[in-house]
């Protein structure tokens, strides 16, 4: 396990804003499921939506620490 987390730090270290760029993608894949996919589950739920905001404030928070 602590190999792993070598790794990604390592990766990441190289890759500051990566994380809040993909973070910024599922939201912008949540605003059109909101117009495609209109009262599905993913709509709903606001899925990506969440999921990217979690990533993108990791990856700031990962970013000040590197």
């Amino acid at each position: 396990m602590s190999k792993f987390l070598d790794r990604i730090s390592e990766f990441l270290a190289h890759r500051k804003g990566l994380l809040p760029i993909v973070g910024m993608m599922l939201i912008g894949i949540n605003f059109l499921i909101q117009f495609i996919l209109a009262g599905s589950f993913l709509a709903t739920s606001n899925l990506f939506l969440h999921a990217g905001l979690l990533i993108a404030v990791l990856g700031l928070m990962l970013y000040w620490a590197l």
